[in-house]
């Protein structure tokens, strides 16, 4: 995320970048967990570190941790979204934006941190 990009937060948050148009529900639910998430960065690279069981963190792909960090974000503090709605979107976009084993990384961490954390 913000460690992907030269930008700041609030570049970030402006969503000048998009090349859609979007909701403005979506775009404050977006900046919701973009800020929230770097707030929070250092406790959730904590977990992260925590669950990534034979793997160095700085070895960890940046999309691959920057879709672990929302999606802990969301697991913790968006709770009126259900825990297997936020995983499975979360294996989702590592599938998509990842490298070949991205959705199955990303489960296994975030599937420990369902049962341990939350």
């Amino acid at each position: 995320m913000i460690d992907s990009v030269e930008s700041s937060v609030d570049q970030i948050c402006s969503f000048d970048w998009l090349n859609e148009l979007y909701d403005q529900d979506t775009l404050n639910f977006s900046e919701k967990i973009i800020r929230g998430t770097l707030h929070k960065i250092d406790q959730i690279d904590d977990i992260i570190k925590r669950y990534a069981k034979n793997w160095k963190f700085e070895r960890i792909e940046r999309i691959d941790k920057t879709i672990l960090r929302m999606s802990i974000f969301s697991l913790q503090e968006l709770t009126e979204i259900p825990a297997a709605v936020t995983i499975n979107e979360a294996i989702e976009l590592g599938k998509i934006y990842g490298g070949e084993n991205s959705g199955t990384f990303i489960n296994g961490i975030l599937d420990s941190v369902r049962k341990h954390e939350l």
